[in-house]
C-alpha cells in the first residue's frame, strides 16, 4: 500500500498590480498553466514553474519560460530511462539546468545590453517526493495534513547574514533604499539574468533545492507566489486564508491577490495555488 499524490486540478494563477522597475510581470496565464502531470518512465512527475520579470523588456522571463521547461523535460525523461544506473538526481538535474539557462541568457543579454532579470521557483512532484528549486525572492509554502504552513523555499535577500557575507567577499555592498539592495540596485541577492551584477559576481544564479516527504506531510495544497504576496501575508496567514477558500474557482488565488492590494501592497503579485488530492492504492510488490 502506498500513498499517491497528484494535482486535483490544473494550476491557476492570478496577477495584477502597478508597474514599477522591480515588478513588471510579463507572463500570461497560458505560460504558467501546466499539464496536470507528465509521466517520465515509471514515475509520475508534475512540473510547476513561475517567474516574475524585472526590467523594461521581456527577455529574461520570456527566455526562461520558453527554454527551461523544455530542457528540464528532456533531461528528466533521459534520467527516468536509466535511473538506477545514473549518477544524477532530481536535485542535480534542476541545479545544472537552471545554471545552464542562466549562462545562455547572460550571453544574449550582454550582447543586447539588456539588464532584465527574473526569479525562478520550480516544484517537481515525483512519486512520494516534492523537490523545490528557488532562485530569488519568490516563495513556496505547503499546507500539510494538520494545517501547518511548511516553507518550501527561502528568500534570497541581501540582508540575510549568509548572503551579506558572500556579497562582501565578492567586493560588493548592500544599502537601504526602501529595502536592502545589492549595490543599491537589486532587492534580491540571487536571480537569473541581471548581467551587470552577475559580472561583478555579487548576484549569483545558484538555486537552493529542498526535498520533502509527501507521505509524511500528506499535503492539502501549496502556494507558489512572487514576493508581492509575502510583503502582505506571512506564511501562516496565507495558508489559513487559502484553506478557507479552496472551493473557489481559483482555489483562493484571486482572492488572496485582491486582499494583498487591500492591505496596501504596491507591487505586482503572481500566485499559483496547487491543490493536492491523495489516495491509497495497492501495488503488487
Amino acid at each position: 500500500m502506498r500513498n499517491v499524490f497528484y494535482l486535483h486540478e490544473p494550476v491557476f494563477f492570478t496577477s495584477g498590480g502597478v508597474t514599477n522597475p522591480e515588478g513588471q510581470l510579463l507572463l500570461s496565464r497560458g505560460a504558467l498553466q501546466v499539464d496536470r502531470a507528465h509521466s517520465f518512465g515509471n514515475g509520475l512527475t508534475a512540473r510547476l514553474k513561475g517567474t516574475a520579470a524585472r526590467g523594461t523588456i521581456k527577455s529574461a522571463a520570456e527566455y526562461v519560460k520558453s527554454r527551461l521547461p523544455e530542457v528540464l523535460k528532456q533531461h528528466l525523461q533521459d534520467y527516468e530511462k536509466d535511473k538506477e544506473n545514473s549518477v544524477l538526481s532530481y536535485q542535480t538535474i534542476l541545479e545544472q539546468q537552471i545554471l545552464s539557462i542562466d549562462r545562455e541568457m547572460l550571453e544574449k543579454l550582454t550582447v543586447s545590453y539588456d539588464e532584465a532579470g527574473t526569479t525562478c521557483l520550480i516544484a517537481l512532484l515525483s512519486d512520494k517526493e516534492l523537490t523545490v528549486a528557488n532562485v530569488g525572492d519568490s516563495r513556496g509554502v505547503l499546507c500539510d495534513k494538520d494545517g501547518n504552513a511548511i516553507p518550501l523555499s527561502h528568500d534570497h535577500k541581501p540582508y540575510q547574514l549568509k548572503e551579506r557575507k558572500r556579497i562582501k567577499r565578492a567586493g560588493g555592498f548592500i544599502s537601504f533604499n526602501g529595502s536592502w539592495r545589492v549595490q543599491g540596485i537589486l532587492a534580491m541577492s540571487r536571480s537569473l539574468g541581471d548581467y551587470p551584477l552577475k559580472n561583478l559576481n555579487v548576484v549569483i544564479p545558484d538555486p537552493d533545492i529542498l526535498t520533502f516527504d509527501l507521505d509524511k506531510l500528506q499535503p492539502e495544497f501549496m502556494i507558489l507566489a512572487s514576493d508581492g504576496l509575502w510583503d502582505a501575508f506571512s506564511n501562516e496567514e496565507a495558508v489559513r486564508f487559502i484553506k478557507e477558500r479552496l472551493d473557489e474557482p481559483h482555489f483562493g488565488a484571486k482572492s488572496i491577490v485582491l486582499q494583498s492590494f487591500y492591505r496596501g501592497c504596491p507591487d505586482n503579485i503572481t500566485v499559483m495555488v496547487v491543490k493536492f488530492r491523495n489516495s491509497s492504492k495497492t501495488e503488487e510488490q
